[in-house]
This record gives structure tokens, sequence and C-alpha cells, in this order.
């Protein structure tokens, strides 16, 4: 059974950094890729960022590169969102998501299982 587990959320004033990590579990983590999205209250869940398995660089929703950047780490099975100079904007329950297919998706649809959310809440 797949199982992604965060962790990392907080309150922290704008300008800040927070790092979010999600343990993959159940899967083979070499063979999965990542991606992070994020749902703000009343509006649709939107992609972040996101990582293939099988290479290349990871890709940003416009808003939030220069200041976000995603890493994973495979002896570990957990994949971060380093997020610095954060904005009020940027709150939100942050997802992780895990898909068998070997690119880096923006789309929701492509990601077979997701993390339960971590809260991230930035102050003005």
């Amino acid at each position: 059974q797949v199982q992604l587990v965060e962790s990392g959320g907080g309150l922290v004033q704008a300008g800040g950094s927070l790092r979010l990590s999600c343990v993959v579990s159940g899967r083979t983590f070499s063979r999965t890729s990542m991606g992070w999205f994020r749902q703000a209250p009343g509006k649709e869940r939107e992609f972040v960022a996101a990582v293939a398995w099988s290479g290349g660089p990871e890709i940003f929703t416009d808003s939030v590169k220069g200041r976000f950047t995603m890493s994973r780490d495979s002896g570990k099975n957990t994949v971060y969102l380093q997020m610095n100079s954060l904005k009020p904007e940027d709150t939100a329950i942050y997802y992780c998501a895990a898909s068998w297919l070997p690119i880096a998706s923006p789309n929701r649809e492509q990601y077979n299982y997701w993390g339960q959310g971590a809260q991230v809440t930035v102050s003005s």
C-alpha cells in the first residue's frame, strides 16, 4: 500500500522560510515522479512543483519560481519543498503527490496517490 506522509508546515512571517517533507512508502521511490500542489480556502487545488523519476529538471509554477526549490533524497524515500521569501498569498494546504509516469507533470489527474496535506500560513 502506497503512503505519502507530509510534515514541516506551520506559521511563518512574510519573508520567512519553511521546508516541507514528504516520505513515500510502498512504492519504489526511484520509479516515482513527485509533485507538490496547494489549495487555498475557496480555491481550486493548484500545481506548485514537480520532478520526474526519469531525470530532468524540476518544474515550477510561475508564482514560486526563484523562491521555491524541490529536491529528493532516494536514501530516505523523501521529497522536499524548500520555500523561501514566503508571501501571504502562499498560504494554503500543501499536498505531495506520486505518479508512476516518467514525467514531471503539472496535471492533478496524472497523480496516483496523495498525502494528507500540510498547512502553511504566512502572516503579513
